[in-house]
């Protein structure tokens, strides 16, 4: 989906949401938008900042919890729990 101006504004904040999340993987993103992790890295250094997108770089690359092969087997879950419940991909209402 090299073609990002078919999401909405509030798709786009939540994919760069769920990228910024320390247990959401990649698979997460693409299994909910359809947008591999080459794809949302190009989406983010669109959409941020150059010194937010190296900060959320550096802290990615590497990391097991954002690639579902790499994550321990007990983390079936794709959100913290300490997040705020989400249906549909829509913030539940308040």
């Amino acid at each position: 989906m090299e073609n990002f101006d078919q999401l909405t504004e509030e798709e786009i904040n939540r994919i760069i949401e769920m990228a910024w999340e320390d247990r959401t993987p990649f698979d997460a993103i693409q299994a909910q938008f359809g947008i591999a992790e080459a794809e949302v890295i190009k989406l983010m250094r669109r959409n941020m900042k150059l010194s937010s997108f190296k900060m959320w770089r550096e802290r990615v690359q590497g990391r097991k919890t954002k690639h579902a092969q790499k994550s321990p087997e007990d983390l079936d879950r794709f959100r913290s729990r300490m997040q705020k419940g989400i249906a549909l991909n829509k913030i539940s209402k308040r």
